[in-house]
């Protein structure tokens, strides 16, 4: 972290009277910076050892009085630097060298903490606290790396490299054994800051431009049909467990989430204009207004809740707790899945319809994705194992 100062002769460019330029040579941080003292001197008099014009005469007395000057004025930039700035780099010592105001020397840490300080106040106006938390998340696995890789607290956004992911990325799954999936979210949430940063011109262009997240092949698990007869017919001793198997039909006939049917109540069920009952509700993840028509199976089931709990149809148990019930049941009904909330969205994208022939639009249209493609990416397997099915089917009656 030391400021090392060097002068030297180009002996490669000599003016008219055969004199050499003398440089200056400084180095910070491992980074160089060389300009021009605008001093000449004839080779044969620069003891380049000593970094002094020799012998001692007047003009060679001149010369070196002129150069300790720039040393000291160097030198002076850069202890006023060490007490102004928190960070800074060899550029800026030359600038104040030369009497310029150095530019402030934005972080990555640092710019990050002030991305999330701009969104805390949007919380509940643009985002949610769940966004916000998982952005908070990121940053401080972004920081902890930086002290891990680089042992230090920050690091210039200037400095920034596509090999900074590619290292991130290692230390994400060696160090915090993330998988890859989890990976991608990361990068991709901590590439927010870098490119608001990007657009307030602290960075000539994106560093991460060329980077492409791994693939990741997620298999969709869900219920088949004979495993949700099985699930809806099974009849359990324990209150707890039943009304887990309820709730999880329910959202196997509606594909809403566990924050959806958690928050579902009353006055987001109406009529509609196919005289049917409709759910009503705004998807909290892409804040999307979905309608899901009722089926009589969920139907059944929020007139056996809706007298029992006031406001809400369900009274529902943390995620946790619900996630830890459906092992339970998993276990005891032979399914060897792992079964969770989502796991009953899946089942109605997936049994409930693709496999009753629903188109993929109306699919995507009832998940409330906020766009075909999301549905077309997850469920596109789904929908040529159905295929296939048919064609066998086609195959056996030819």
């Amino acid at each position: 972290m030391k400021l090392t100062l060097r002068l030297f002769i180009e002996k490669s460019k000599i003016n008219k009277k055969r004199n050499s330029i003398i440089k200056c040579r400084i180095t910070y941080k491992k980074e160089r910076k060389e300009f021009s003292t605008g001093i000449f001197i004839n080779s044969i008099f620069w003891d380049s050892q000593h970094q002094v014009a020799k012998p001692p005469n007047d003009e060679n007395d001149y010369i070196n009085t002129q150069l300790s000057l720039i040393k000291s004025k160097i030198n002076r930039a850069f202890l006023l630097l060490q007490v102004q700035e928190g960070n800074f780099t060899v550029d800026d010592i030359h600038m104040l060298y030369k009497g310029k105001k150095p530019t402030k020397e934005h972080n990555v840490v640092e710019q990050f903490e002030s991305h999330l300080n701009m969104l805390k106040k949007l919380v509940g106006i643009d985002i949610k606290q769940a966004t916000w938390n998982k952005l908070y998340y990121v940053k401080n696995n972004v920081k902890s790396f930086i002290r891990w890789k680089f042992k230090t607290n920050d690091l210039p956004l200037k400095s920034l490299k596509l090999q900074f992911l590619v290292d991130f990325e290692y230390y994400l799954k060696v160090e915090k054994k993330q998988k890859q999936i989890t990976i991608n979210k990361t990068i991709q949430r901590f590439r927010n800051p870098i490119k608001v940063a990007l657009s307030k011109g602290y960075l000539e262009r994106d560093p991460f431009m060329l980077y492409k997240a791994k693939k990741v092949k997620t298999e969709i698990v869900f219920l088949s049909v004979d495993e949700l007869k099985q699930f809806e017919s099974f009849e359990f001793k324990q209150t707890r467990l039943t009304q887990v198997k309820d709730w999880f039909v329910f959202s196997c006939y509606t594909g809403l989430a566990y924050n959806e049917i958690s928050k579902l109540q009353k006055k987001h069920i109406s009529k509609g204009f196919d005289g049917e009952f409709w759910i009503e509700v705004v998807r909290e993840k892409t804040q999307k207004n979905i309608a899901v028509p009722i089926l009589p199976k969920a139907q059944q089931l929020i007139d056996k809740y809706a007298d029992a709990n006031s406001g809400f149809i369900f009274k529902i148990c943390s995620n946790q707790r619900y996630n830890s019930y459906l092992k339970e049941i998993a276990s005891i009904l032979g399914i060897d899945k792992r079964l969770t909330t989502h796991t009953a969205r899946k089942t109605f994208a997936s049994t409930v319809l693709l496999y009753n022939d629903v188109p993929m639009e109306i699919v995507s249209q009832l998940l409330g994705h906020s766009s075909i493609t999301i549905t077309e990416d997850s469920y596109g397997k789904i929908v040529q194992k159905k295929v296939s099915e048919e064609m066998i089917r086609l195959t056996k009656n030819l």
